[in-house]
């Protein structure tokens, strides 16, 4: 048994209620069980009780057993001096305050009914992956719903922290905190902090003073890939590597490389050149990208916005030297949808959120219209009877996932909370 399931018990009231009494044998009235805030300090606050023909306000600290309080040396910490309750499953010795009194204590496994407890030996059982799989199929459809929406935008609180650390490095530029959340995601997950690294390196000063050469800007962040580096007989290498120095001098930027870029087990259409030359075609084209995006809120103008390709000459190679068929190399819709999930809506849900603006119901309706991502954990979920049907379910049950279920959470997830209450 966890702690986390006292919580719930108490929260919820799910015991009996009759003849309700501590440890001594005194009588207990609940009139509010108090808020759980999950802080530091006791457990639930202000909560309301009676004690025999006494009337206590104040906090009501939770414990698996009695002796608990002093293994967390709460008899040290004045922030639980004005506990009035200690509710734990098993009273294994008296607790008292610093001026002697003794704590009252309600044990609660004299209390509670077999059927909850059953249910939830059942939910917290290890399964082949999380613990509710075989379950997750008769959930509520409201509930479910309900729930993907808060576990969406919690999602996009998490992607917020990074942004917001961005924009405290770039003075408040919101330009500038584009240009790296994009390039950290044009690396996709292999070189996207190599790229991201590339970006931070390049003050966005000077992306918006030579975008208006596209060779610029790619000798720019392939010379900062270490791309650039060596001898080679290609002439377009050799331009930009003329370039790149040029521009290194002309900025007194350092000349080191931001780290090792991966080719290994990547598609020729994503070799991190592609990536960065597609990047530097993108800054090329759309000189106040930020003041763009954070308009839009239809998907096709997204689309249309990155309709973007490389230099002409990628068109016929995939590495400097060595030829190949021609081919345009213009960003896929599934690439693009992966910089709406993981960067066009969380910068405009954070820069929303910094103006005190709501702009929930757009975000949802917008990636509501982009296609589920593919990976095993939506895999997985489909399996147990949980398919979802576009982006904004996915990035729902990854982040359920992720943070409810892989630590064993299931008693601050609202489908753990509805399973146990319709036992």
């Amino acid at each position: 048994m966890k702690e986390d399931f006292l919580h719930y018990l108490w929260k919820y009231k799910k015991w009996n209620t009759f003849d309700l009494q501590t440890t001594n044998g005194e009588a207990i009235s609940i009139i509010q069980t108090g808020q759980y805030l999950q802080q530091a300090g006791p457990d639930f606050f202000n909560a309301q009780i009676v004690i025999g023909n006494q009337k206590w306000a104040g906090n009501v600290e939770i414990h698996l057993k009695s002796s608990d309080w002093y293994v967390h040396h709460h008899e040290k910490d004045t922030a639980y001096e004005n506990v009035i309750l200690h509710v734990v499953w098993e009273h294994d010795t008296e607790v008292f305050r610093k001026n002697n009194s003794e704590i009252p204590v309600l044990e609660l496994k004299n209390f509670v009914d077999k059927a909850v407890l059953n249910n939830y030996e059942q939910l917290i059982v290890p399964k082949s992956w999380i613990f509710c799989e075989k379950k997750l199929k008769d959930v509520d459809d409201f509930l479910l719903k309900n729930w993907q929406e808060r576990l969406f935008f919690e999602r996009l609180e998490r992607k917020s922290k990074a942004i917001y650390e961005l924009l405290a490095q770039t003075n408040n530029d919101w330009e500038a905190v584009l240009f790296c959340m994009l390039s950290k995601n044009f690396g996709l997950n292999t070189n996207g902090e190599v790229f991201l690294k590339i970006a931070q390196s390049i003050p966005f000063d000077i992306i918006r003073k030579e975008s208006f050469e596209v060779e610029n800007l790619e000798a720019l962040l392939l010379g900062k890939a270490g791309l650039l580096d060596g001898d080679k007989e290609d002439n377009y290498f050799k331009d930009l590597k003329f370039r790149y120095f040029y521009l290194l001098h002309k900025y007194q930027l350092e000349s080191k490389s931001e780290g090792q870029v991966q080719f290994f087990k990547h598609r020729p259409d994503n070799f991190p050149n592609i990536r960065l030359s597609q990047l530097a075609h993108l800054y090329h084209l759309h000189q106040n990208l930020f003041s763009k995006i954070n308009t839009i809120l239809k998907l096709e103008k997204v689309y249309e916005l990155f309709q973007l390709s490389t230099s002409a000459y990628w068109e016929t190679h995939y590495q400097f030297d060595k030829e190949s068929p021609k081919k345009s190399k213009r960003l896929s819709k599934s690439f693009v949808d992966l910089l709406l999930i993981n960067t066009i809506i969380p910068v405009q849900f954070a820069y929303a959120k910094s103006l005190g603006k709501e702009m929930t119901e757009d975000l949802v309706a917008m990636q509501a219209e982009v296609s589920p991502e593919k990976n095993t954990i939506i895999e997985k979920f489909e399996s147990f009877g949980l398919k979802a049907a576009n982006a904004f379910e996915t990035q729902s049950l990854l982040q359920l996932k992720n943070e409810y279920c892989a630590g064993g959470r299931c008693l601050d997830c609202a489908i753990g909370t509805a399973l146990l209450k319709n036992a």
